[in-house]
């Protein structure tokens, strides 16, 4: 496989909020909601001032070998380097030099859009460059899995080919909870027959057919999943919903349900947010779940008592208190303390999120102080745009640059028609010389009586109109000329921005590397930023 790489400003997409683009670029007051800028010096200050105790690593290290276990021997026989290697990277985090570099994502469905793929990468191509850059300490990539998420419309489904597949179960609660049963095993049946067909697709299918087994829990699937391909780059994968893990946040749990202080903590934020951003979470006045057995609800306060909505669970505060100091587990934190908590487990110095999980995170700050929780430099993730051999054929011959790959189909094709026409489409220089024609007129009249002025500047304006209209009419006459050239626009921009959207948020990893194997992976490495933000378009070839 061969590739040429094109990177341009997320400002020039259009696709970005305000927020985000401020954010990279420093403008504005984006980085007034965290306390570390995202660079190299915000990473050594937050180095600096990163604190996790001996005790949380233990915990930590003892959670991550159990989990691992579940592996089980034919994982380590067939792929030894990649657990050695990974069993080398949990060991370091016994050391107070050695700092986690953080991803999360919900356990999707056999990966779910590409962008799971481009976080995971980002993180271990900045986990190397740290070390780098500071080589007196440890970096490991650690992919934390959301398997507490209850979204399964979202996390149960994938699109092929345009297609969205989804796992139809009456399982319901946590989805890292939930077992393969016989429906997903019949989806992953149903991608057999399109992997089979494709020239690289054999190889990535069995890893993940050998993940999903019925029994399974989507928990351990995703970890065998992630670690089949990702495990020869050291990369960890922790797995949250973990009463050992959970202990380690009891303290702030515990606060939330006596004080519930974090609703309160973000309210002078979202304020300021939204002034000039918008506010993406404004979250509940108490951020838990309560998550047993095959259900996850939002806990409430009325008056003296705390109620799990939707069932008849009822505590009072000493009952609730003793609940969460006994099962931890029990408890599942929301949005607004998912970060806080994902930070006790952790020892990060650096977030890696997409743009809505940068503009929540944005919210946090004082949530963090106020649960006495270190946060990490937050980074927006690395966005890519793939295009294959024919397209890129297509759309040099329409004689577009790349940014342009981004523009409107409208705008697109008025810029087309207007280049191929030989005509002059744009009236601009009769429109400017009917208006200073009329502008004389309008002069001579006002001469012999004034109150003819208003009647000779509507005629300008009338005649003006009357141009634009005609113009319009121009540019529909020509496009009818160059219909073939504008369907090829939409063709390609349909098969780029599926249903409008960018690329890496619908389409799934399988249509990739199926066609074009592991290179297709490594192609993503190679052109990963670290610290610096870019959208990278890259072009493939099989020659």
């Amino acid at each position: 496989m061969k590739y040429n790489a094109t990177s341009i400003p997320y400002s020039a997409t259009g696709v970005f909020s305000a927020l985000v683009n401020d954010y990279i670029s420093g403008n504005g007051t984006a980085r007034d909601y965290v306390p570390y800028a995202p660079d190299l010096e915000g990473i050594k200050k937050a180095i600096q001032h990163r604190k996790f105790s001996a005790t949380q690593r233990q915990v930590l290290v003892s959670v991550l070998e159990n989990q691992y276990q579940v592996l089980g021997a034919g994982i380590y026989e067939k792929n030894k380097a990649a657990i050695e290697k990974v069993q080398a990277n949990i060991g370091l985090l016994k050391n107070d030099n050695c700092f986690a570099v953080t991803t999360a994502h919900q356990p999707n469905l056999f990966t779910g859009p590409l962008y799971f793929f481009y976080k995971i990468i980002h993180v271990i191509k900045l986990a190397s460059a740290l070390k780098a850059q500071f080589p007196e300490n440890e970096f490991v990539p650690i992919y934390y899995m959301g398997s507490e998420d209850a979204d399964l419309a979202e996390v149960g489904s994938y699109n092929i080919d345009g297609a969205k597949h989804q796992w139809k179960t009456k399982q319901t609660g946590a989805i890292g909870r939930m077992l393969v049963d016989d429906h997903l095993l019949q989806l992953l049946q149903d991608l057999e027959g399109y992997w089979t067909v494709k020239p690289e697709g054999k190889g990535a299918f069995e890893i993940i057919k050998a993940a999903y087994k019925k029994g399974n829990t989507i928990n351990d699937a995703t970890l065998q999943m992630v670690h089949s391909f990702f495990g020869q780059y050291g990369l960890v994968v922790v797995q949250p919903d973990d009463a050992k893990l959970k202990s380690l946040f009891v303290k702030v749990m515990q606060k939330e349900l006596t004080t519930q202080f974090s609703h309160a903590a973000i309210q002078p934020t979202l304020k300021r947010l939204s002034e000039n951003y918008h506010v993406q979470s404004e979250g509940r006045a108490i951020n838990l779940f309560y998550l047993k057995d095959a259900n996850r609800n939002r806990i409430e306060k009325s008056g003296e008592l705390f109620s799990v909505v939707d069932t008849n669970i009822q505590f009072t505060q000493t009952e609730i208190i003793k609940e969460l100091q006994t099962y931890p587990d029990r408890f599942s934190p929301n949005v607004i303390l998912r970060g806080a908590y994902q930070e006790s487990i952790l020892p990060s110095v650096v977030f890696v999120g997409g743009g809505g999980e940068l503009a929540y995170w944005m919210e946090l700050k004082e949530v963090f102080e106020q649960a006495g929780v270190n946060y990490p430099v937050i980074l927006l993730r690395n966005s890519f745009l793939f295009i294959n051999e024919k397209q890129s054929k297509q759309w040099a011959s329409l004689e577009f640059n790349t940014e342009a790959l981004f523009d409107s189909i409208q705008d697109l094709e008025l810029a087309f028609v207007k280049k191929q026409s030989v005509e002059n489409l744009a009236l601009t220089k009769h429109i400017a010389s009917l208006t200073h024609l009329y502008n004389a007129i309008q002069q001579d009249v006002i001469k012999i009586d004034a109150s003819l002025g208003n009647h000779a500047l509507n005629l300008s304006l009338q005649a003006q109109k009357k141009l634009a209209l005609l113009e319009k009419k121009m540019v529909r006459a020509e496009k009818r000329k160059q219909h073939t050239s504008l369907a090829r626009i939409h063709s390609i921009k349909s098969e780029l921005f599926p249903d409008n959207n960018l690329q890496e948020r619908v389409e799934n990893f399988s249509k990739w590397v199926g066609e074009y194997g592991w290179d297709w992976v490594e192609a993503i490495l190679n052109n990963s930023n670290s610290v610096d933000a870019s959208f990278t378009i890259i072009h493939l070839s099989k020659d």
